[in-house]
């Protein structure tokens, strides 16, 4: 079914042009087809309020600058947002860990894995003198060679899913759960920690409220293109549920 957007249908041309754009998604041709939808909503709108242009990321740009009403951000916004986050205000620090790796691979059986971690992780927990022969026996990582030692790793040295459990653990203690990762599922052991120095205030104030404008800047768009769709008459295409990024 052709695809239209107020009247005006995608070219097989257009599409095609837009699709490479979108191989890292999960649903290439659909992911092009709205992209195509939201770049011609914003050049229509644009045009419709007497701006009218041939680049749709010069229309998303202008109808920001001036259809967009974006909240301010006080400094009560930006000291409630460090005192709720200290740990992304902290400098230096390390932690030493070990692990246990169950990787999941292409046709890895999910259940059966899961279920072979927890055994091993109700095993390590009952018996923790045991943790680096478990580990050379059953880790999926090279530092099975060294019972599961990872060694000191700095703030920002690991994938993030995996250094918020290295300093959310009590030294000295496993992990009641497992950590589950990009790579898979880990059993993860803190021996000791360096927590680090706190920034001040003053020193990330200003980094703060930059992050917090340009959060505030996104949300007030993705509200605003949720308009235009909805006002747009769309054909050949479902965008129920759809995000509504900037223009990349």
């Amino acid at each position: 079914m052709a695809i239209t957007v107020n009247g005006s249908e995608f070219t097989d041309a257009e599409v095609e042009a837009e699709l490479p754009h979108h191989q890292d998604t999960p649903q290439p041709l659909r992911s092009a087809c709205i992209a195509l939808a939201l770049k011609r909503v914003m050049l229509d709108e644009a045009a419709e309020l007497g701006h009218p242009v041939q680049d749709a990321e010069e229309a998303a740009d202008w109808l920001l600058s001036t259809q967009v009403s974006v909240p301010t951000v006080d400094e009560a916004s930006c000291r409630r947002y460090y005192d709720q986050h200290p740990e992304r205000f902290r400098v230096g620090g390390w932690v030493d860990a070990d692990h246990i790796l169950f990787a999941v691979a292409e046709n890895t059986p999910l259940d059966a894995l899961r279920e072979f971690a927890n055994e091993t992780l109700a095993l390590v927990r009952s018996h923790p003198e045991r943790f680096e022969a478990l580990a050379a026996e059953r880790s999926n990582c090279p530092s099975s060679e060294n019972g599961g030692a990872l060694g000191q790793m700095v703030r920002g040295e690991a994938v993030p899913e995996f250094e918020a459990a290295l300093w959310r653990i009590t030294p000295g203690t496993i992990a009641e759960a497992l950590i589950e990762t990009r790579y898979g599922l880990h059993i993860v052991r803190v021996n000791r920690r360096d927590e680090g120095r706190q920034l001040p205030f003053e020193q990330v104030h200003e980094a703060i409220a930059q992050a917090l404008l340009a959060a505030s800047r996104d949300a007030a768009w993705r509200q605003y293109v949720q308009v235009l769709l909805g006002r747009a008459k769309i054909e050949g295409i479902d965008l129920e549920g759809v995000d509504t990024p900037l223009v990349q």
